[in-house]
């Protein structure tokens, strides 16, 4: 009995020995010094409102989907798409040539990179159908927070300026009067990529939907 005694202490003295697991840091919205000084996480969306929306990406949480989305712009890919989705006090979507919903661009779906980003109002994300790994081209902007998002879509940055613009945004599902990109632009050179193209014309009018 007393060696049962003695184990079971020595046991005891392992377990509270034992180190803490490792608590994973929160993800801020506010970017690294390094990612907020490279001009090409500064993606910009000229409207056909007049205003002006400035989202810093984040390839510290979303690598692949970041890339993507500056790839797609560089190539001049958002140039004239609308925002074919957009529900007030929810999020607006746009990134689909079809206007849809239905569409995308013609490289492959993305992997699904969900992270800590919360789903807070001015975060961008990748929308996508049912199929987790199915993000393309398509994103929404969140008018108010959403919580119940979070880990399910990719997030890839916020709204730094511009949110007013944003919100003005027409709203429909479609809208009858949509919003539309009129230019998209990175606020500086992407390594490796094209130079951005001129605006082209508003293709004619994919559901990749973030949940409500």
């Amino acid at each position: 009995m007393k060696k049962l005694i003695g184990l079971s202490m020595m046991a005891v003295a392992l377990v509270a020995a034992k180190p803490a697991p490792e608590v994973k840091p929160k993800v801020s919205v506010v970017a690294p010094a390094a990612i907020a000084a490279d001009p090409a996480n500064r993606w910009i969306l000229e409207l056909s409102t007049g205003g002006r929306v400035v989202v810093q990406l984040r390839p510290d949480v979303a690598p692949n989907s970041v890339r993507r989305i500056q790839e797609l712009t560089s190539q001049g890919f958002y140039n004239g798409l609308k925002f074919h989705r957009v529900i007030p006090g929810f999020m607006a979507q746009s990134g689909d040539p079809q206007g849809t919903g239905q569409g995308g661009s013609t490289l492959p779906d993305l992997k699904a990179e969900f992270n800590d980003f919360p789903h807070v109002r001015g975060v961008v994300a990748m929308a996508r159908s049912e199929a987790v790994d199915s993000a393309n081209s398509q994103f929404y902007i969140m008018f108010s927070p959403n919580f119940g998002l979070d880990h399910r879509y990719t997030a890839i940055g916020r709204v730094i300026e511009g949110m007013a613009a944003a919100d003005a945004i027409a709203p429909g599902e479609p809208p009858e009067v949509p919003t539309t990109i009129v230019r998209a632009s990175l606020g500086g050179p992407l390594a490796g990529a094209p130079a951005v193209a001129a605006p082209a014309s508003a293709p004619a009018p994919a559901q990749a939907t973030p949940a409500g």
